[in-house]
């Protein structure tokens, strides 16, 4: 039974958590990918040293890891609450200006700057949040509560776990990672230091979120190389990488495989960044779909098409190159099945209907699980995520606290 009369810190610290800028970056070939998520990293082994967490620190690749002690008599395999403290590349994270907006009662939240609107039919869950509390950005970053929520709650969790020793429960990993947002989250962390035998990523959307699939993701660059030459002197010699490009992007299929026409189950191919000039233009893609074998399928689908384009400029190039991201961790989950329905039961214990429905993207959880650690995603609150028209509630928040302290105190159960 939780106690009721306990103080939440959950918001107080997200508050303060996301004036950090922590912003990732996709293009750099560091790790982190910058050194400004260390600050928040170091800020939180310092909380966590101060809580009591003797063992916790920031290695040098900036992953946070602590150990709660278990507090039973009972053999409990140890578990890892996990988060990561950076922020999406795709829109700034610096100044962030967070506002409360108390007692929502429905319809659009319109934010002071900028012109964007928080627009109910565009965000369902928004239906169920009445008299909650909600806390957006001012419209001129992001918020941040992807994945700063998470933190924050998992921060509260401890806290109350350490406050209440009346709360049985086995040993408890804590780790906050960075470079989530790049997916580079897991490239340096080091599972067998971490101690963990199965986890939990805080990172997901709506009240009662279990999630276990994610799609399986490839990136895929493909190279058009022309011929340059002096501009005044180029007819009938030059081949413009640019135009083999442009002519390829307009012969993809437009009715199907793409993100704007494709929902649920289904697969996608989505060119994410073109860049280049008249000698070689370079345009990459990510390739999604819950089938693993049918990567390969869509994969096929673009270097046809680019061959069959080049075709059409006799001296022109192709380079294609296929590069693996991570996989639908279904395939391993369904193998520790017990990881994911002590979440369920977890959600019914505190009256909260769980939601399992495939993520239509990934997680940590997607590449830890095929490391060795069986990771599902359960909620944090976070909505509208990678931009300004992010926002999580303060009630949502609070309910992901008592999710991860009655999670722990199931696995000491079920032991």
């Amino acid at each position: 039974m939780f106690d009721e009369n306990y103080k939440f810190t959950c918001v107080d610290r997200f508050l303060k958590y996301v004036k950090y800028d922590t912003q990732s970056d996709e293009e750099s070939t560091s790790f982190p990918s910058t050194e400004k998520q260390k600050v928040l990293s170091q800020d939180l082994a310092d909380e966590l040293k101060k809580m009591g967490l003797e063992d916790a620190h920031m290695d040098e690749w900036g992953y946070v890891m602590a150990t709660l002690p278990s507090n039973t008599d009972k053999d409990v395999d140890p578990i890892a609450f996990i988060a990561h403290v950076d922020t999406s590349p795709a829109v700034t994270g610096e100044n962030v200006n967070p506002i409360i907006q108390k007692y929502y009662q429905g319809g659009d939240i319109e934010l002071p700057n900028g012109g964007w609107v928080i627009k109910e039919s565009e965000n369902p869950d928004l239906k169920n949040m009445k008299g909650f509390d909600i806390i957006t950005t001012d419209g001129t970053t992001l918020l941040g509560a992807d994945n700063k929520a998470g933190v924050a709650e998992i921060m509260d969790a401890v806290a109350y776990l350490l406050a209440h020793p009346e709360v049985k429960h086995g040993p408890v990993k804590i780790c906050f990672t960075p470079d989530e947002e790049t997916g580079r989250g897991t490239e340096k962390i080091d599972l067998k230091k971490l101690g963990a035998k199965y986890a939990y990523t805080v990172d997901g959307s709506s009240r009662g979120e279990v999630e276990i699939e994610t799609f399986s993701a490839d990136a895929v660059n493909i190279d058009f190389i022309g011929k340059n030459i002096h501009p005044g002197y180029a007819k009938g010699i030059m081949i413009n990488s640019m135009k083999v490009a442009a002519d390829f992007i307009k012969s993809l299929p437009k009715d199907k495989l793409s993100p704007e026409t494709t929902e649920g189950r289904e697969g996608y191919v989505h060119p994410v960044a073109i860049n280049g000039n008249e000698e070689k233009t370079t345009i990459k893609f990510i390739i999604r779909d819950f089938d693993t074998l049918k990567l390969k399928e869509y994969e096929d689908i673009l270097k046809n098409v680019a061959e069959d384009t080049i075709a059409k400029f006799p001296g022109a190039k192709l380079e294609f190159k296929v590069i693996e991201q991570y996989r639908n961790m279904k395939e391993v989950l369904d193998n520790h099945p017990q990881v994911y329905e002590y979440a369920y039961e977890t959600m019914k214990n505190l009256d909260i209907e769980p939601i399992t429905h495939p993520i239509r993207g990934g997680t940590d959880g997607s590449r830890l699980s095929f490391m060795g650690l069986p990771t599902p995603n359960i909620f944090a609150g976070e909505h509208s995520f990678h931009s300004q028209l992010e926002w999580v509630a303060v009630q949502d928040m609070e309910m992901a606290v008592k999710v991860i302290v009655e999670l722990a105190q199931v696995w000491e159960q079920k032991a």
